[in-house]
């Protein structure tokens, strides 16, 4: 009888243990872009320091910063891609260009209401605001002639041109797909789009010299240069917010028998109001500030003026242009009402945007239950 033993068990091997798996294995802190960014600062301005002391000059801060921002572009992708691979590297490194872009474009916006401001309010008191130029020489005086001027003659520009322009677009997106009178239209707004200020001013002169003859100058007429301005913004932006609107919320209209002009009415126009309304706003915005057209039709005017059919009519921007060009004695003075005008309208602008948000938030169709 055979007797069969079983091989010796091999010996055992200790096992080491793994690390941990850990969700931020391969992934940087929060804080090192930030610390990346800020090494990167303090380097190139201690390197700019260094150069503008040898060289006995001011330090170039805006130079730093653009160097810093460069440093930081190549030190954030080397060393995400490092850690994190160089698809996140990447990823990082169009983050940062994106928000570098971003602060450029703002740089110009910020600088010009910094200006704006710092030297507008030097000008701004209860005089400004509550008196007109007449009979005034050097200082004192006010701009209210200016401010009236500027609130009638875009009010009117508003009037004849928001319609016109909202019409249009009901017209190009609910009536006019694929004929020819649409695309037609469509050309000439894009024409128009592009048209220089003062040939609008031009435009509106010439058609008022053959009614009343060369020399007219009337706020109805800066309105209408104003208008022509307007009417471009106005079709192509309520254009796009009508196409924005779903097809089945004017076919589930049409499916209960509305007809179609009531369901423009009842149902597209109350989905796009918001959008519409920043257009709008965005339009008046547009030529608020106009200079060139408002010179050859409203003209220059010291006096009040509530009629815009008789006699010129001050506006902000000429009022400005007018005051900085024709200084008198003391030239200080001419400066900063210039500056004050300039503040003021911009002030204008702000609180009719602020107001159409408003409107536009009024009038938006409910989403709650």
């Amino acid at each position: 009888m055979t007797v069969t033993t079983a091989p010796p068990a091999p010996p055992r091997v200790p096992e080491i243990p793994s690390p941990p798996l850990r969700l931020t294995n391969g992934h940087l802190p929060r804080w090192a872009p930030w610390a990346i960014l800020v090494g990167t600062l303090a380097l190139s301005l201690l390197a700019f320091t260094v150069i503008a002391m040898a060289g006995q000059t001011d330090v170039n801060v805006a130079g730093a910063a653009v160097v810093a921002a460069l440093a930081y572009l190549v030190f954030i992708l080397v060393i995400s891609s490092l850690v994190e691979g160089r698809r996140k590297g990447v990823d990082r490194l169009v983050t940062g260009v994106v928000a570098a872009a971003f602060l450029l474009a703002m740089v110009p916006l910020v600088s010009v209401a910094w200006t704006v401001v710092t030297n507008g309010v030097a000008g701004i008191s209860a005089e400004f605001l509550s008196h007109s130029m007449r009979n005034v020489v050097g200082e004192g005086g006010g701009a209210l002639h200016a401010i009236v001027g500027t609130l009638l003659i875009t009010l009117a520009a508003a009037i004849i041109s928001i319609p016109i322009g909202l019409f249009t677009a009901i017209y190009l997106v609910e009536y006019g797909q694929d004929r020819k009178l649409a695309r037609g239209i469509t050309f000439l707004v894009d024409v128009m789009t592009g048209i220089p200020s003062i040939v609008a001013g031009l435009f509106a002169y010439a058609v008022f010299a053959i009614f009343f003859g060369p020399g007219i100058r009337l706020g109805i007429m800066g309105s209408v240069a104003l208008a022509v301005l307007m009417i471009p913004v106005v079709v192509r932006s309520s254009e796009e917010m009508l196409r924005l609107v779903p097809n089945e919320l004017r076919e589930a209209a049409f499916a209960l028998g509305v007809p179609k002009w009531l369901t423009i009415v009842k149902v597209v126009l109350p989905t796009s109001i918001a959008g519409i309304t920043t257009g709008i706003m965005l339009s008046i915005s547009r030529v608020i500030g106009e200079t060139a057209p408002l010179l050859i039709t409203a003209g220059v005017t010291a006096s009040m003026n509530y009629d815009l059919f008789s006699g010129r009519m001050m506006t902000l921007p000429v009022f400005a242009y007018s005051q900085y060009m024709n200084q008198g004695i003391p030239a200080q003075a001419y400066i900063d009402r210039a500056w004050a005008a300039a503040f003021v309208l911009i002030v204008i602008v702000m609180v009719l945007n602020l107001v159409a948000r408003l409107v536009a938030k009024v009038f938006a169709p409910k989403t709650g239950r």
